[in-house]
């Protein structure tokens, strides 16, 4: 179904962005809602499904274990090695991961997929109407598209907070930046959706509910993974320190933690809103 996917160094920065932590070990919180979005979405065994922007399988490993063939693609060489290194310890023979660019998956033909999932993958590339048009275009027509996208300043999203306190201490992006934000709002999903040719009526979106768990990890604990090993995080911790504001920094983060925990009593549960979106074709 897919040869192999060109380098796309030179034409995505975001590269740079997913190597330089290990999203492997923020990824290990979020397992259990991958399994349970994945058990919701009812998926059948003879489906041909691609997983964009999967990073090391989160939600690609439990779709192959219905049975399913599964595609993960990723812009991060080591996510891409680290999630063919699962499904390998797994023996999942239908589970592929490989390098490729969301924004032109250029090897990939058209209508390759029954289903195209990108859970707070794709909605990271750098233009958003080309990942629309190339999740249209190697959906199989009557298939689907569904993406899990945070949504702007929601006070109820962990992660969106997160990014909104990383904000005020990083400095403004470059010229022409389209913030991933964008993706959890409802009128831009449709407007990327319509220039790919996608009917308003044919898309619906709801909130839902992706949680961090961990038993023996604290929120402080979560906070140091994501300064060390998660890129967005790295990136406002390496610009505090520029401006000697490492520990403000970190004491925001670390009660926004406390504060958004459900398990009071040892450990982590951390919910996080965001939009699913579901396409049909």
């Amino acid at each position: 179904m897919i040869k192999q996917i060109l380098d796309s160094k030179s034409e995505n920065p975001n590269r740079a962005l997913w190597e330089k932590g290990d999203f492997t070990e923020i990824a290990a919180l979020m397992r259990q809602s991958g399994e349970v979005l994945v058990a919701d979405l009812k998926i059948p065994s003879y489906f041909q499904v691609l997983d964009l922007g999967s990073g090391d399988g989160t939600t690609a490993i439990p779709i192959a274990r219905t049975g399913a063939e599964v595609t993960g693609i990723d812009i991060a060489k080591n996510l891409v090695e680290a999630g063919n290194q699962r499904a390998t310890e797994e023996g999942l023979t239908n589970l592929k991961f490989q390098e490729g660019d969301a924004c032109n998956l250029q090897e990939v033909r058209d209508h390759s997929f029954d289903l195209t999932l990108s859970v707070f993958g794709a909605m990271f590339a750098p233009k958003p109407y080309d990942v629309a048009s190339e999740m249209v275009r190697v959906t199989k027509p009557g298939g689907r598209i569904v993406m899990g996208n945070w949504i702007p300043n929601d006070p109820t999203s962990f992660v969106s907070q997160l990014f909104r306190i990383s904000a005020s201490f990083s400095p403004p992006p470059p010229e022409g930046f389209i913030s991933p934000m964008t993706w959890g709002m409802k009128a831009n999903v449709i407007d990327y959706f319509a220039k790919a040719g996608v009917k308003e009526g044919k898309i619906s979106m709801l909130k839902d509910t992706y949680s961090f768990i961990s038993q023996n990890k604290s929120p402080e604990d979560l906070i140091e993974l994501l300064r060390k090993f998660y890129g967005p995080t790295m990136n406002a911790f390496e610009a505090a320190e520029k401006n000697d504001r490492v520990d403000e920094l970190r004491t925001r983060f670390v009660e926004l933690a406390n504060q958004q925990n459900l398990n009071y009593n040892k450990g982590i549960y951390i919910p996080a809103t965001f939009l699913r979106v579901i396409v049909h074709l």
